[in-house]
């Protein structure tokens, strides 16, 4: 079994892996850019004690970090709660996917991760929409490489940016409308923002089987905004909202000369 934590801007979701299946529960924690390593140890530590996980044997741990502050402050935390020096997804470590970017060394831990669960766990090609502080839309091709994509304002990101450069909007929850129409300030707000987001992953969507000439991709949704949104898209969309930790486990089995069960 391993321990997988995958640190993104807002949240922190962590959780064990046992021969390829996620163990539940999976945590998700506030990302704190101002705890430092005890205080980070002692929450894993609560947290392992809370769901018994720590009773079991932990072979390994991968960490996926897009917040380089946090990274060296997560590496040690999790050698004292564990006692084993973590795998840091980044360059030097074997993934199992071509990048075929401009730069390959720019690529986020957390689109790697990503891709390597679509590329082991779903059929090719594949679009995988991950919703989280931004929203990405990357393809991974029939070939199995990673090709690029697209980087936008995440869902609560714009509601933000909504609430907080207006004088009149207030703050609303993602509850959706009863209409599209709407005749009250708050249904507008949330119309906008779920048709919205919806309506531009629809369109983006469209853009990408266009330019690929492919008419049926895998198109893969995760993320923690993902259950609300996919629900009003016009393409269909598989919900998985551990692909991210089911990435890490294939990449830290190739990093450990391991069979990937």
């Amino acid at each position: 079994m391993i321990l997988a934590v995958d640190c993104g801007n807002t949240h922190t979701k962590i959780g064990c892996i046992d021969e390829g299946i996620v163990i539940e529960p999976v945590v998700r924690l506030e990302t704190n850019r101002k705890k430092t390593m005890y205080e980070y140890a002692s929450d894993i530590d609560r947290i392992l004690s809370l769901t018994h996980l720590k009773e079991k044997n932990i072979d390994g741990v991968i960490i996926s970090c897009v917040v380089p502050p946090l990274m060296d402050v997560l590496y040690d935390a999790l050698k004292l709660v564990t006692g084993k020096n973590a795998l840091m997804v980044g360059a030097g470590v074997k993934s199992g996917i071509r990048i075929q970017i401009d730069d390959p060394g720019t690529i986020a831990a957390n689109l790697v991760s990503a891709a390597v669960g679509a590329k082991n766990l779903y059929s090719l090609p594949a679009i995988i929409v991950n919703m989280g502080t931004a929203t990405t839309v990357t393809v991974v091709n029939a070939e199995g490489a990673y090709i690029g994509g697209i980087i936008m304002p995440g869902v609560t990101l714009s509601m933000d940016a909504l609430t907080s450069g207006t004088s009149l909007l207030p703050s609303v929850d993602l509850a959706p409308p009863k209409k599209t129409i709407s005749t009250q300030t708050m249904d507008a707000m949330k119309a906008g923002i779920i048709y919205g987001s919806a309506g531009a992953l629809d369109g983006i969507i469209d853009r990408f089987t266009a330019e690929l000439k492919i008419e049926n991709p895998s198109i893969i949704a995760t993320g923690g905004i993902a259950h609300v949104i996919t629900k009003y898209t016009k393409h269909k969309m598989i919900l998985d909202e551990n692909l991210l930790l089911k990435g890490l486990w294939y990449i830290w089995c190739l990093n450990q000369n391991k069979r990937k069960k």
